[in-house]
Protein backbone atom coordinates (compact mmCIF):
# COMPACT_ATOMS: atom_id res chain seq x y z
CA UNK A 1 0.00 0.00 0.00
CA UNK A 2 1.47 3.07 -0.98
CA UNK A 3 2.29 5.55 1.82
CA UNK A 4 -0.35 7.97 2.81
CA UNK A 5 1.46 11.77 4.04
CA UNK A 6 -1.79 13.59 3.61
CA UNK A 7 -3.09 15.65 6.16
CA UNK A 8 -5.00 13.79 8.79
CA UNK A 9 -7.13 15.62 11.31
CA UNK A 10 -9.18 12.95 13.74
CA UNK A 11 -13.19 13.95 12.97
CA UNK A 12 -14.69 11.55 11.00
CA UNK A 13 -16.17 10.17 14.84
CA UNK A 14 -18.00 13.48 14.22
CA UNK A 15 -20.80 12.53 11.48
CA UNK A 16 -23.60 14.25 12.47
CA UNK A 17 -21.37 17.62 12.30
CA UNK A 18 -20.01 16.68 9.29
CA UNK A 19 -23.11 15.81 7.27
CA UNK A 20 -24.22 19.48 8.74
CA UNK A 21 -20.96 21.37 7.43
CA UNK A 22 -21.20 18.96 4.09
CA UNK A 23 -25.12 20.19 3.45
CA UNK A 24 -24.33 23.79 4.02
CA UNK A 25 -21.48 24.03 1.84
CA UNK A 26 -23.83 22.45 -0.71
CA UNK A 27 -26.46 25.02 0.01
CA UNK A 28 -24.37 27.73 -0.49
CA UNK A 29 -22.79 26.90 -3.32
CA UNK A 30 -26.23 25.88 -4.90
CA UNK A 31 -28.09 29.79 -4.11
CA UNK A 32 -24.74 31.30 -5.28
CA UNK A 33 -24.62 29.36 -8.82
CA UNK A 34 -28.86 30.07 -9.06
CA UNK A 35 -28.29 33.53 -7.89
CA UNK A 36 -25.07 34.24 -10.43
CA UNK A 37 -26.66 32.52 -13.08
CA UNK A 38 -27.48 33.99 -16.30
CA UNK A 39 -30.99 33.10 -16.57
CA UNK A 40 -31.66 34.37 -12.91
CA UNK A 41 -34.34 37.48 -13.19
CA UNK A 42 -32.38 41.07 -13.45
CA UNK A 43 -33.41 42.68 -10.21
CA UNK A 44 -32.70 46.44 -9.37
CA UNK A 45 -33.99 49.67 -8.91
CA UNK A 46 -34.37 53.35 -10.17
CA UNK A 47 -35.23 56.30 -9.43
CA UNK A 48 -38.19 58.51 -11.52
CA UNK A 49 -40.65 61.73 -10.98
CA UNK A 50 -39.37 61.58 -7.38
CA UNK A 51 -40.19 58.00 -6.42
CA UNK A 52 -38.37 54.63 -6.60
CA UNK A 53 -39.32 52.00 -8.76
CA UNK A 54 -38.66 48.27 -8.09
CA UNK A 55 -38.06 46.06 -11.12
CA UNK A 56 -37.99 42.14 -11.63
CA UNK A 57 -37.26 41.62 -15.50
CA UNK A 58 -37.26 37.56 -16.91
CA UNK A 59 -34.27 36.43 -18.35
CA UNK A 60 -35.74 32.85 -18.95
CA UNK A 61 -39.36 31.76 -20.15
CA UNK A 62 -40.59 28.91 -21.30
CA UNK A 63 -41.47 28.02 -25.56
CA UNK A 64 -44.71 29.17 -26.08
CA UNK A 65 -45.21 31.46 -23.59
CA UNK A 66 -44.84 35.39 -24.79
CA UNK A 67 -42.60 37.03 -22.00
CA UNK A 68 -44.01 39.23 -19.80
CA UNK A 69 -41.98 42.63 -19.08
CA UNK A 70 -44.29 43.83 -15.69
CA UNK A 71 -43.58 47.00 -13.75
CA UNK A 72 -45.43 47.96 -10.40
CA UNK A 73 -45.95 52.32 -11.16
CA UNK A 74 -48.94 53.13 -9.44
CA UNK A 75 -48.73 56.90 -10.55
CA UNK A 76 -50.30 57.59 -13.93
CA UNK A 77 -48.15 60.25 -15.62
CA UNK A 78 -45.14 57.49 -16.01
CA UNK A 79 -45.32 55.57 -18.86
CA UNK A 80 -42.93 52.98 -20.51
CA UNK A 81 -42.37 50.99 -23.20
CA UNK A 82 -39.72 48.19 -24.47
CA UNK A 83 -37.30 47.70 -27.20
CA UNK A 84 -36.22 44.68 -28.25
CA UNK A 85 -34.17 42.42 -30.65
CA UNK A 86 -33.74 39.07 -31.23
CA UNK A 87 -29.64 38.35 -29.96
CA UNK A 88 -26.98 37.28 -32.29
CA UNK A 89 -29.43 38.68 -35.37
CA UNK A 90 -29.91 40.93 -37.98
CA UNK A 91 -32.72 42.45 -36.75
CA UNK A 92 -33.49 46.33 -36.37
CA UNK A 93 -34.94 47.56 -33.00
CA UNK A 94 -38.58 47.03 -32.53
CA UNK A 95 -40.01 49.11 -29.61
CA UNK A 96 -43.76 48.95 -28.23
CA UNK A 97 -45.54 51.08 -25.55
CA UNK A 98 -46.36 49.32 -22.49
CA UNK A 99 -49.76 48.64 -21.66
CA UNK A 100 -51.15 50.07 -18.09
CA UNK A 101 -53.28 47.91 -16.54
CA UNK A 102 -54.08 48.89 -12.68
CA UNK A 103 -50.85 49.73 -11.17
CA UNK A 104 -48.46 47.96 -13.85
CA UNK A 105 -47.32 48.39 -16.73
CA UNK A 106 -46.96 45.80 -18.88
CA UNK A 107 -45.92 44.51 -22.13
CA UNK A 108 -44.90 41.22 -23.76
CA UNK A 109 -41.84 39.65 -25.57
CA UNK A 110 -42.15 37.00 -28.47
CA UNK A 111 -41.84 33.42 -27.78
CA UNK A 112 -38.93 32.04 -29.82
CA UNK A 113 -37.65 28.45 -30.51
CA UNK A 114 -35.82 26.51 -28.07
CA UNK A 115 -32.77 28.82 -26.88
CA UNK A 116 -33.33 31.55 -28.73
CA UNK A 117 -32.98 34.70 -27.14
CA UNK A 118 -34.45 38.32 -27.31
CA UNK A 119 -32.30 41.34 -26.19
CA UNK A 120 -34.44 43.84 -24.25
CA UNK A 121 -34.44 47.63 -22.71
CA UNK A 122 -37.33 49.10 -20.56
CA UNK A 123 -37.76 52.19 -20.99
CA UNK A 124 -40.20 54.79 -18.71
CA UNK A 125 -40.77 58.58 -18.93
CA UNK A 126 -42.34 61.01 -16.97
CA UNK A 127 -43.32 64.49 -17.57
CA UNK A 128 -39.44 65.46 -16.95
CA UNK A 129 -37.43 62.56 -17.43
CA UNK A 130 -36.58 59.95 -19.65
CA UNK A 131 -34.72 56.89 -18.56
CA UNK A 132 -33.58 52.86 -19.19
CA UNK A 133 -33.95 50.92 -15.88
CA UNK A 134 -31.12 48.66 -16.35
CA UNK A 135 -29.06 51.84 -17.52
CA UNK A 136 -26.36 51.13 -20.92
CA UNK A 137 -27.22 47.31 -20.93
CA UNK A 138 -29.95 45.41 -22.48
CA UNK A 139 -30.85 42.05 -20.32
CA UNK A 140 -30.96 38.84 -22.07
CA UNK A 141 -33.63 36.16 -22.13
CA UNK A 142 -33.82 32.73 -23.57
CA UNK A 143 -36.67 30.60 -23.83
CA UNK A 144 -36.38 26.65 -23.34
CA UNK A 145 -38.98 23.72 -23.78
CA UNK A 146 -40.94 22.42 -20.81
CA UNK A 147 -39.31 19.53 -19.09
CA UNK A 148 -41.09 17.15 -17.90
CA UNK A 149 -41.42 17.35 -13.95
CA UNK A 150 -40.87 13.32 -13.59
CA UNK A 151 -37.21 14.37 -15.20
CA UNK A 152 -36.51 18.17 -13.68
CA UNK A 153 -36.95 17.59 -10.30
CA UNK A 154 -35.20 14.28 -9.84
CA UNK A 155 -32.36 15.47 -11.99
CA UNK A 156 -32.02 18.78 -9.18
CA UNK A 157 -31.88 16.36 -7.04
CA UNK A 158 -29.57 13.86 -7.45
CA UNK A 159 -27.24 16.59 -8.50
CA UNK A 160 -27.71 18.32 -5.39
CA UNK A 161 -27.40 14.73 -2.97
CA UNK A 162 -24.10 14.07 -5.35
CA UNK A 163 -22.65 17.37 -4.45
CA UNK A 164 -23.99 16.88 -0.59
CA UNK A 165 -21.99 13.50 -0.85
CA UNK A 166 -18.79 14.79 -2.64
CA UNK A 167 -18.63 17.26 -0.08
CA UNK A 168 -18.79 14.76 2.81
CA UNK A 169 -16.27 12.63 0.83
CA UNK A 170 -13.60 15.34 1.05
CA UNK A 171 -14.57 16.17 5.07
CA UNK A 172 -14.22 12.06 5.85
CA UNK A 173 -10.33 11.85 3.55
CA UNK A 174 -9.10 14.65 6.10
CA UNK A 175 -9.11 11.81 9.11
CA UNK A 176 -7.08 8.86 8.19
CA UNK A 177 -8.98 6.53 9.63
CA UNK A 178 -12.36 7.63 7.84
CA UNK A 179 -13.96 5.40 5.36
CA UNK A 180 -14.03 8.20 2.30
CA UNK A 181 -13.93 5.29 -0.46
CA UNK A 182 -17.75 4.54 0.66
CA UNK A 183 -18.90 8.05 0.06
CA UNK A 184 -16.54 8.40 -3.47
CA UNK A 185 -18.67 5.59 -4.77
CA UNK A 186 -22.44 6.88 -3.58
CA UNK A 187 -20.93 10.65 -5.10
CA UNK A 188 -20.04 8.80 -8.88
CA UNK A 189 -23.51 6.86 -8.99
CA UNK A 190 -25.22 9.75 -7.96
CA UNK A 191 -23.43 12.49 -9.91
CA UNK A 192 -23.76 9.20 -12.98
CA UNK A 193 -27.31 9.27 -12.67
CA UNK A 194 -28.29 12.91 -12.32
CA UNK A 195 -25.54 14.21 -14.42
CA UNK A 196 -24.90 11.99 -17.23
CA UNK A 197 -28.28 10.38 -17.52
CA UNK A 198 -31.39 12.67 -16.50
CA UNK A 199 -28.93 15.54 -17.46
CA UNK A 200 -28.63 15.03 -21.27
CA UNK A 201 -33.19 14.03 -20.57
CA UNK A 202 -33.09 17.58 -19.63
CA UNK A 203 -31.27 19.40 -21.80
CA UNK A 204 -32.83 17.55 -24.88
CA UNK A 205 -36.31 18.70 -23.34
CA UNK A 206 -35.61 21.92 -23.28
CA UNK A 207 -32.97 22.85 -25.99
CA UNK A 208 -33.57 19.42 -28.27
CA UNK A 209 -29.99 18.12 -28.08
CA UNK A 210 -28.88 15.53 -25.56
CA UNK A 211 -25.35 16.89 -25.30
CA UNK A 212 -24.15 19.79 -26.64
CA UNK A 213 -19.82 19.54 -24.80
CA UNK A 214 -16.96 17.93 -25.77
CA UNK A 215 -16.46 16.81 -28.60
CA UNK A 216 -19.89 18.15 -29.94
CA UNK A 217 -19.91 21.72 -28.83
CA UNK A 218 -18.91 24.22 -25.73
CA UNK A 219 -21.76 23.93 -23.64
CA UNK A 220 -20.26 25.03 -20.52
CA UNK A 221 -23.02 22.98 -18.06
CA UNK A 222 -22.31 19.61 -20.01
CA UNK A 223 -18.39 20.37 -20.29
CA UNK A 224 -18.16 21.11 -16.12
CA UNK A 225 -20.19 18.02 -15.38
CA UNK A 226 -17.42 16.33 -17.34
CA UNK A 227 -14.55 18.00 -15.90
CA UNK A 228 -16.65 17.19 -12.53
CA UNK A 229 -16.93 13.39 -13.54
CA UNK A 230 -13.19 13.31 -14.80
CA UNK A 231 -11.92 14.40 -11.01
CA UNK A 232 -13.90 11.66 -9.57
CA UNK A 233 -12.99 9.06 -11.61
CA UNK A 234 -9.39 9.73 -11.20
CA UNK A 235 -9.49 9.98 -7.88
CA UNK A 236 -11.33 6.30 -7.54
CA UNK A 237 -8.16 5.55 -9.90
CA UNK A 238 -5.54 6.37 -7.59
CA UNK A 239 -7.59 5.01 -4.55
CA UNK A 240 -7.59 1.66 -6.07
CA UNK A 241 -5.23 -1.74 -6.15
CA UNK A 242 -5.37 -0.92 -2.12
CA UNK A 243 -3.61 2.30 -2.62
CA UNK A 244 -4.84 5.05 0.25
CA UNK A 245 -4.36 8.76 -1.47
CA UNK A 246 -6.70 10.61 0.53
CA UNK A 247 -5.68 13.71 -1.18
CA UNK A 248 -7.17 12.66 -4.25
CA UNK A 249 -10.80 12.90 -3.13
CA UNK A 250 -10.11 15.91 -1.29
CA UNK A 251 -8.55 17.24 -5.17
CA UNK A 252 -11.91 15.44 -6.88
CA UNK A 253 -14.42 17.34 -4.27
CA UNK A 254 -12.57 20.97 -4.36
CA UNK A 255 -13.01 20.54 -8.29
CA UNK A 256 -16.66 19.31 -8.41
CA UNK A 257 -17.41 22.44 -5.86
CA UNK A 258 -15.44 24.59 -8.46
CA UNK A 259 -17.47 24.00 -10.98
CA UNK A 260 -20.49 23.83 -9.50
CA UNK A 261 -19.73 27.72 -8.57
CA UNK A 262 -19.55 28.17 -11.85
CA UNK A 263 -23.04 30.12 -12.75
CA UNK A 264 -25.43 27.58 -14.39
CA UNK A 265 -26.30 27.89 -17.72
CA UNK A 266 -23.16 30.26 -18.55
CA UNK A 267 -22.10 29.64 -22.74
CA UNK A 268 -25.02 27.26 -22.54
CA UNK A 269 -27.40 26.75 -25.56
CA UNK A 270 -28.50 29.70 -27.46
CA UNK A 271 -29.69 29.86 -31.74
CA UNK A 272 -27.86 32.22 -34.16
CA UNK A 273 -30.48 33.79 -36.15
CA UNK A 274 -28.19 35.66 -38.55
CA UNK A 275 -27.93 31.53 -39.93
CA UNK A 276 -31.49 30.69 -39.74
CA UNK A 277 -34.22 32.44 -41.81
CA UNK A 278 -36.71 32.06 -39.10
CA UNK A 279 -38.92 34.98 -38.42
CA UNK A 280 -39.23 36.91 -34.99
CA UNK A 281 -42.94 36.07 -34.62
CA UNK A 282 -45.74 37.94 -33.35
CA UNK A 283 -46.45 39.44 -29.94
CA UNK A 284 -49.06 37.84 -27.57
Amino acid sequence: MAEDRFISIPIARFKILLWIAAFIITISSAVYQRMTGPTYPAKGEIGIAGQTVTFKLLRSETVGTDALVSLIIPDDSIRGSVKYRRYKSNDEWTEIPMQRVGDRLAAYLPSQPPAGKIMYYVYLESPKEHVSITGTEPVVLRYKGAVPAGILIPHIFLMFLAMLFSNRTALEALDREGNARRYMFWTIGLFLIGGFILGPLVQKYAFGELWTGIPFGYDLTDNKTLIAMLGWLWAWYKNSGGEKRRGWYVFAALLMLAVYLIPHSVLGSEMDYTKTTQSMGVLG
